[in-house]
């Protein structure tokens, strides 16, 4: 696990600037630092070390013949099987070594195919004089590009890229947009105007006339999820449900057994939940010795599941840490995360995903986690309600629901909170109203693709909001032709955007804010494919998702400490922002520093924030992506 950055020009290098760059990715990669220069073109590496400590590891890395030096973030799970295969006389085990002879073998493509893990990398080939970028198949690991003057460069995370002195700082449009919609920035955007996110499952490569030229080759994928749906269907999973369990739980050792490698000590999350239950029963499975597991708590317990998460951990036997965190403990991380992040970014569960982090650093250097087992199971609420809404749809004309959609939307949060309150699915107290409020777009969503976007939306109409009153729509996946049920339909599409967009940026900045190496085993492709050959009623059943899943963990932990009212990895930031964070929030969403900072409606800004502090709404989620803009404003302006 490391960080890289790197230029390619047709002029001269400055090897400072490459430095510079490269050193602003120290956090990512503590443990060394390489620098490799060519005629043009500069790679920077920094190194968290994990396989092969030794000098043999080292990066940049160059191939037995020569004709390769790589830039190389992550981890090639199946790296030692794939070396069974390579005739080569080895310098050392570093999984690096192993993809730089795979592609030596096979060739870009051919060797991106044939990897198992997550990994993005930088490729410089001598011979044709090219420069290849890369990606996993999820987006586990981050990569930037973008031209500056005319230089193009390239790195795991923006900061790397803005410490470029002909970097533009343009604002994108588009991708402020995009933020103020979904509170993260869809690839292919950057926040700024002029840098790119590489997609996941994408290569792209550089010839010196593209530089000459300031052109940006097409990215070509090498993987396709809907591609992979689409076998899924045509070739589905024929067994029952045992012989189903049978292959889900080799399919999961599989991944989980490929991810325990390491030379260095290695834990997991535990939320005491079904996803990283199911990582941890599986990891302590095929463990000799107790696996370290984590967990934060809070002493407020609408958001502690930290007993449950002990209690699991007491029963698989696990070397379980726990830590209880204070409310300050918890807010003064707030004033890191426009660092940590390096562009806008307001998933909320940012917060306790770094603490639980830090509490793991101490004890390990990897770290897997149970993300992933929503998108591929069908694990998030919105699935169910999707599915009674569509079939409200079919039953209630579509003014009779807007009406009905208007009337919820229309009483007070605090009656909402007490009127659901006898609803456990509903959730926590402080999230019930946001549910309600949800539902009642819903049910004035006029079809499905609206009831979805209302569903995954925090603004539902961004413009308003913002001080440009353009309207981007966002491209989404060609899903047309796949035969999908409206909730295979979610699924896929949040497989496509959610996941890598958010949950996969939260964790992995989160974990290299702290020099953690995050591992995911559920979203090892392998798994993937197979989970899209279930029938749906393996994944969904009532009112409950991940069923085959929870049908594996029932013969591992019992049931009653599993199945319980989910709470996410929350906080209770509504309340904070109307307690101990009022100040700080008032202070960024003051008409003056609104105006001075030239990018959102005044008026409508401060309409909002004066709804939440009086109760009339609870708007904490559509609060919290101007201010985590705001504070990431004031951060890059310093």
């Amino acid at each position: 696990m490391c960080g890289f950055a790197g230029i390619y020009s047709n002029g001269l290098l400055n090897e400072a600037l490459l430095r510079t760059m490269t050193h602003c990715l120290t956090h990512r990669g503590p443990d060394a630092e390489g620098v490799w220069i060519g005629e043009g073109i500069g790679l920077g590496h920094r190194r968290l070390s994990i396989l092969d400590l030794s000098e043999a590891g080292a990066q940049p890395m160059a191939s037995s013949t020569g004709r390769y030096v790589i830039a190389f973030n992550g981890e090639i799970y199946n790296h030692l099987a794939l070396r069974e295969a390579l005739s080569q006389d080895w310098r050392g085990h570093s999984d690096t070594e192993t993809i730089l002879a795979l592609i030596e073998a096979n060739g870009v493509e051919g060797a991106l195919q044939l990897c198992v893990g997550m990994f993005a990398f930088a490729l410089w080939d001598r011979q044709k004089e090219t420069l290849t970028l890369a990606r996993d198949r999820f987006g586990e690991k981050p990569l930037y590009y973008g031209f500056a003057g005319s230089d193009f460069i390239f790195g795991s995370e923006l900061k790397a890229l803005r410490s470029h002195p002909k970097f533009d700082e343009s604002l994108s449009p588009e991708a402020m947009h995009h933020f103020m919609r979904y509170s993260y920035v869809p690839a292919p955007f950057s926040i700024y105007e002029g840098a790119y996110k590489l997609l996941p499952a994408h290569y792209v490569t550089l010839t010196r006339d593209d530089i000459g030229a300031k052109r940006l080759p097409q990215a070509r994928a090498y993987w396709s999820l809907p591609a992979q749906i689409a076998a899924g269907k045509q070739h589905p999973f024929l067994g029952d449900e045992r012989e189903a369990k049978a292959a889900f739980e080799d399919h999961l050792f599989d991944a989980v057994k490929g991810q325990m490698l390491s030379d260095v000590p290695l834990g997991c999350f535990l939320s005491g939940g079904i996803d990283s239950s199911v990582i941890a029963a599986a990891m302590q499975a095929q463990s000799l010795q107790p696996v370290k597991s984590f967990s934060i708590g809070f002493h407020d317990g609408t958001f502690n599941e930290a007993p449950f998460a002990k209690e699991v951990a007491q029963h698989l036997g696990l070397d379980h840490h726990e830590l209880y965190v204070s409310e300050q403990d918890a807010l003064s991380v707030i004033p890191q995360l426009p660092h940590i992040y390096c562009e806008p970014f307001a998933d909320a569960s940012q917060i306790p995903t770094y603490l639980v982090s830090h509490l793991a650093k101490q004890h390990i250097t990897v770290a897997l986690s149970g993300d992933g087992g929503d998108e591929i199971m069908g694990g998030y609420r919105r699935y169910f309600w999707a599915q009674q809404m569509a079939q409200y749809q079919a039953i209630l004309p579509a003014p009779m629901r807007a009406v009905f959609g208007r009337m919820i939307g229309a009483i007070p949060p605090s009656f909402l909170e007490a009127a659901t309150a006898m609803i456990p699915r509903l959730g926590t107290i402080s999230d019930r109203a946001t549910k309600a409020q949800k539902f009642a777009r819903m049910m004035a969503s006029p079809n499905f693709e609206e009831l979805y976007s209302g569903l995954v939306s925090q603004w539902q109409k961004p413009a308003s909001a913002l001080l440009s009153k353009e309207t981007y729509a966002k491209d989404g996946p060609d899903l047309a032709n796949l035969n999908l049920s409206p909730v295979e339909w979610m699924m896929a599409n949040d497989s496509l955007s959610y996941l890598p967009d958010d949950i996969l940026v939260k964790v992995d900045r989160a974990a290299m804010a702290n020099s953690l190496e995050g591992r995911i085993p559920l979203l090892d492709h392998r798994l993937v494919e197979f989970a899209w050959q279930l029938p749906l009623g393996l994944k969904i059943r009532g009112n409950q998702g991940k069923y085959l899943m929870r049908q594996w963990l029932y013969d591992h932990v019992p049931q009653a400490l599993i199945e319980r009212p989910k709470a996410g990895f929350a906080i209770p930031l509504a309340k904070w922002l109307r307690g101990d964070l009022r100040d700080w929030a008032e202070a960024l969403l003051s008409e003056k520093n609104l105006r001075e900072g030239g990018v959102f409606d005044v008026t409508e800004l401060r309409k909002v924030w004066h709804q939440h502090l009086t109760g009339q709404q609870d708007a904490h989620y559509q609060l919290w992506g101007p201010l985590m803009f705001l504070a990431w404003q004031v951060e890059v302006t310093r």
